[in-house]
């Protein structure tokens, strides 16, 4: 079902582009061609910036196969979806919104102020974006998980202004799924639009309609989306913010003889249940442990579900067991393969995550599982995949604030360092820029 990839005696540890080359070669992630799709979404974008609203009611009886005449959700049905929410599904949701409330609340960053020069100031503020569209995608499952991640940090930053949308279910009267609605009843989101894919993307980028049935221009757009919402992301980038480009799931597992075979297998399979194109890899050096989750994957998969997405995932080019020489090596790979999710089952877990650089999320030891970090650890489950976490974070009340100077010096302050302006402005060839420091000293102290 997976297959074998061996890194024995193949690369040493400590040359990690010579290393990153090698895995990427070796266990590519499955082909996600944004660039083409952007020629899809493209059309798409365009047409809900010049005719809004009614193109995004066709796209969606074109791909929701349902036509939806007024976006926005009523009211009532976020709070019939909330009434009718099972008391036990309520009562999980609401025990994950407390502990994802409670780490956001600790990644509140304070203002900082620095004084380089008596009289003079320099404040880092750190503001909410004014407003937000948050998207939660509704294709194979109902991800309402994914509202309470994208709502909660919002919520803690202080974001003024948020609107979500998720796309219209047929099933549903043209009404997204009532699980997301009802988790945004919970979360007190009362702005909900019927509306997915691309169409969605740009209704939230342009702004269309007017009135209660309209949707105001937005400055950032979060949550994940397929491969049609990612690159909707990509082609109005600088129209809007984004968080990040989000492409299928992946979870690597750095494992020794200690990790339990049944407890890996398991694992690898979560995160294939998302997607065909999902990755699943073990890097180990036991040979054991390798032979025996390579055992324990087709009698837990036959068992599943989704036992055929599972299988697709799991022999596809972006999965394999990966042997290496010994945990060194072992922690040189993974961290050069960068995953969304990384769970280190070793005896020595805690010590080695310290050695990682590049992932989404750690998970460390064997009773911490990437599920948890899906709904209950209290950390973000919308992380950077195919391999951005060499650059990307995940989202958290970070990503909803923006960082701006604050500038003040006083006339004693100014006069103090503008020689080194004025020096500096010539340098550059902008005398201009050296005269607004000197005209503000006519007695040639500048």
């Amino acid at each position: 079902m997976i297959r074998r990839v061996d890194l024995r005696g193949r690369v040493a540890a400590g040359e990690v582009s010579d290393l990153q080359a090698e895995v990427n070669a070796l266990v590519p992630r499955a082909v996600f061609d944004v660039e083409k799709a952007l020629d899809v979404v493209r059309p798409i974008c365009l047409d809900v910036r010049h005719r809004g609203l009614e193109a995004i009611r066709e796209y969606g009886e074109k791909f929701d196969h349902v036509r939806v005449e007024d976006l926005r959700v009523p009211a009532e049905a976020l709070k019939t979806a909330l009434e009718e929410l099972e008391p036990e599904l309520r009562s999980a949701f609401e025990e994950s919104i407390r502990r994802v409330r409670e780490v956001s609340q600790d990644e509140l960053t304070a203002d900082v102020a620095s004084e380089p020069a008596p009289g003079g100031r320099v404040t880092q503020r750190f503001v909410p974006v004014q407003r937000v569209g948050l998207y939660v995608p509704g294709g194979r499952a109902p991800l309402a998980s994914s509202v309470l991640m994208n709502v909660v940090p919002a919520q803690v930053a202080g974001v003024p202004s948020l609107a979500l949308a998720s796309p219209p279910q047929k099933e549903f009267g043209g009404l997204p799924h009532p699980t997301v609605l009802a988790v945004c009843a919970l979360l007190g989101i009362e702005e909900v639009y019927a509306m997915g894919g691309a169409q969605a993307i740009a209704g939230f980028a342009y702004g269309f309609g007017a009135g209660v049935t309209g949707c105001r221009k937005v400055n950032l757009i979060t949550g994940p989306g397929n491969i049609y919402v990612v690159a909707a992301k990509r082609f109005l980038l600088g129209e809007v913010g984004i968080d990040s480009e989000a492409g299928p799931t992946e979870i690597a597992i750095l494992a020794d003889d200690t990790a339990d075979a049944a407890h890996v297998a398991a694992d690898l399979i979560s995160q294939a249940e998302h997607d065909p194109m999902a990755a699943g890899v073990l890097v180990t050096p036991s040979e054991t442990l390798a032979a025996a989750v390579e055992a324990e994957l087709p009698r837990q998969v036959a068992k599943t579900k989704h036992a055929d997405r599972i299988t697709e995932a799991l022999s596809g080019q972006q999965s394999a067991v990966v042997l290496v020489d010994d945990l060194d090596q072992g922690t040189a790979v993974v961290d050069a393969y960068a995953a969304e999710h990384l769970e280190i089952q070793t005896a020595d877990a805690e010590e080695r995550a310290g050695l990682i650089n590049n992932a989404g999320a750690i998970f460390v030891g064997g009773w911490s599982p990437v599920s948890l970090g899906d709904y209950c650890a209290g950390s973000n489950h919308v992380l950077p995949t195919a391999g951005c976490a060499c650059h990307s974070s995940g989202l958290s009340v970070r990503s909803f604030l923006k960082a701006m100077h604050v500038v003040n010096y006083s006339r004693d302050a100014l006069q103090q360092v503008a020689g080194h302006v004025v020096t500096l402005a010539h340098a550059e060839d902008l005398p201009a820029h050296g005269a607004a420091v000197s005209v503000r000293f006519p007695e040639g102290d500048a």
